[in-house]
């Protein structure tokens, strides 16, 4: 693991939780001079402790390495807030409604940032009965292709995963306004407003 808990960040996430270094200390079974030495970066907690120290600081383990506290304000259950997250690995994609500390295969990931559709990934939308039929032409191959369409509007989330060598097709029930999602292996996100 190339990241390992910091003294600043302990001290951080202490004063932020209003402890005393004597009360985190008689929260993990420690001496209040153990905290002084992990804060003051004289020491580190051994690794059976940092399970513990984050649930102690009240974070998470990717919280407590990475030293940035994870705060979700989408507090309206709005869903257009949603953020989307792909492995690189094994090719989970995962959806959140809102900023997340997320990881996968052992690699933390970053947050998607979608650019606006345009040219070879731009889609084509025919409504059928009560759904639209999503059609874009674009390569399916092993090595170029698009991984998910996904419709996003103010109350729902509705995500088709695509696979290579498939068509690059889907049917959504897109109600109202909102966002047309899609995910090419190498461009990366891509959303329309509709």
């Amino acid at each position: 693991m190339d990241a390992y808990v910091t003294g600043a960040t302990i001290r951080k996430l202490r004063e932020a939780k209003k402890l005393t270094q004597t009360q985190l200390a008689e929260k993990l079974d420690v001496s209040d001079k153990a905290i002084s030495k992990w804060e003051t970066g004289k020491g580190l907690p051994d690794i059976t402790l940092i399970e513990p120290l984050a649930a102690a600081l009240g974070v998470s383990l990717m919280e407590l390495l990475s030293g940035d506290k994870i705060s979700n304000h989408n507090r309206a259950a709005n869903m257009m807030r949603t953020v989307f997250y792909v492995c690189p690995v094994c090719g989970n994609v995962i959806p959140a409604a809102g900023q997340a500390a997320i990881s996968c295969c052992g690699i933390p990931l970053p947050q998607l940032e979608p650019e606006e559709m345009n040219g070879e990934h731009m889609v084509q939308i025919e409504s059928v009965e009560d759904e639209q039929f999503i059609t874009l032409d674009h390569p399916m191959s092993k090595t170029h292709f698009i991984s998910f369409i996904a419709w996003i509007s103010g109350d729902r989330v509705e995500l088709v995963k695509l696979y290579p060598e498939g068509n690059a097709q889907c049917r959504l029930h897109m109600r109202g306004h909102g966002y047309l999602y899609l995910y090419c292996n190498r461009h990366g996100l891509l959303r329309k407003r509709l």
